[in-house]
């Protein structure tokens, strides 16, 4: 299998070397586009600013390549809010392949505001000192994919992020901060992962095997 690992300023690349290596598994780290387009799998990692990845992506013409991508690829923080069609960080256009907005947590305001049934960790007045980003541990649940094969209800995943992706159709696993939002979503050959499976310890371990694990090619 050959896993190609896209390089661009945001890339958040050693850390998901060092996950990789965790499992034995070895990847190639390429801007390349033939190189890129001849993967079997792709991931597609990121930290730092939307609007600067967004335009490294560009002058590179990855965000062409990435939209025309027909074998499994899997974005991680920044690189799955990239995915979607906008962030409110610096108003960025994203790259489209799913059409959902990514929104910023709010710090302050009522604190059933946005909350559905379950609140998760942040029951209650604890909502209303919302800290901003989100860094550390939560849960998450609903769990609809084989991306989340042998993995649990409400496993513990860790999270940096001021951003989160809005709940949608094409979400396959909740995170609670707040709000509840898309912890993780898909639609046809793309995946997105908002927290870092590199620092989640066995439970991203066996995610991103599952990605690995994934098999065939999308035929739109």
């Amino acid at each position: 299998m050959k896993l190609v690992l896209i390089k661009y300023n945001a890339g958040n690349i050693q850390s998901v070397l060092n996950a990789l290596d965790r499992l034995g598994v070895q990847a190639v780290v390429s801007n390349n586009i033939e190189e890129i387009r001849s993967a079997d799998k792709v991931i597609f990692p990121g930290v730092g600013h939307a609007k600067t990845a967004m335009q490294s992506l560009q002058a590179a013409k990855l965000d062409v390549v990435i939209k025309n991508l027909k074998q499994p690829v899997l974005g991680i923080c920044v690189g799955m809010q990239l995915l979607c069609a906008h962030s409110e960080e610096e108003d960025t256009t994203g790259l489209g392949i799913i059409p959902i907005a990514v929104k910023r947590f709010r710090s302050s305001g009522s604190p059933r505001e946005g909350l559905g049934e379950r609140s998760g960790p942040l029951n209650g007045d604890s909502a209303l000192k919302l800290k901003v980003p989100q860094v550390g541990w939560n849960t998450i649940y609903n769990l609809r994919s084989d991306l989340f094969k042998n993995v649990k209800e409400n496993s513990y995943i860790y999270n940096v992020h001021s951003y989160f992706a809005e709940d949608s159709k094409h979400t396959i696993a909740t995170c609670s901060y707040g709000v509840e939002y898309a912890a993780a979503i898909k639609k046809d050959n793309f995946y997105g992962l908002q927290f870092h499976t590199e620092k989640s310890a066995g439970t991203g371990d066996a995610i991103l095997k599952n990605f690995l694990h994934l098999s065939g090619t999308w035929k739109s």
